[in-house]
């Protein structure tokens, strides 16, 4: 007896293609801050930072972007996304929280002792993220721009963004794609 079966069409559509993985991400990112020509074409502000949407592999968002001396991002988490970032030129450095937080349902929280961590990112260096990573990133050169390129996936649904006074972080303003693109 021999058995025979037909596929539905909707049985024989091909599962999703997951998207990039962290390590994908950071290779990204290490390879287009290698691009000198693309890190020379950002135009650079004295005065805020300035940045260019690039495209990113596998559907994923990216980001080159400029940082005037004493810039930076204040403390904000990528929600779902993981990401990578590198500094292209100059110096960065990234405060970030070695605890996962509660995602939703919370305005104020009282971090325990030590989970912070501190980075320095000179050119060339540079990182991966998990979802809901909560950090902050500073050029804290008085005299130097810093360049660095960014990836994330999926693309941002949003930053949640947050004001820290010592061992209080408090939840102050969720951002949408609109309010950046």
């Amino acid at each position: 007896m021999s058995v025979s079966a037909s596929l539905t069409p909707s049985a024989s559509a091909a599962a999703p293609v997951p998207g990039p993985t962290q390590a994908e991400l950071l290779d990204f990112v290490r390879r287009t801050a290698a691009d000198a020509e693309l890190i020379a074409s950002l135009p650079l502000d004295p005065e805020g930072r300035t940045w260019v949407r690039l495209e990113g592999p596998g559907g994923s968002e990216a980001w080159l972007i400029g940082w005037p001396p004493g810039t930076g991002t204040g403390w904000h988490d990528h929600a779902e996304s993981v990401g990578a970032f590198l500094t292209a030129s100059g110096e960065l450095k990234e405060h970030s929280l070695t605890a996962r937080l509660p995602t939703d349902g919370w305005k104020t929280l009282e971090l325990t002792e030590g989970i912070d961590r501190e980075r320095r990112l000179p050119a060339g260096k540079g990182r991966s993220f998990g979802q809901h990573h909560v950090h902050e990133v500073l050029n804290e050169s008085t005299e130097e721009h810093a360049i660095s390129v960014h990836a994330y996936y999926p693309p941002l649904p949003q930053i949640r963004r947050y004001s820290r006074s010592g061992q209080v972080l408090r939840l102050e303003q969720v951002e949408r794609p609109a309010d950046w693109q």
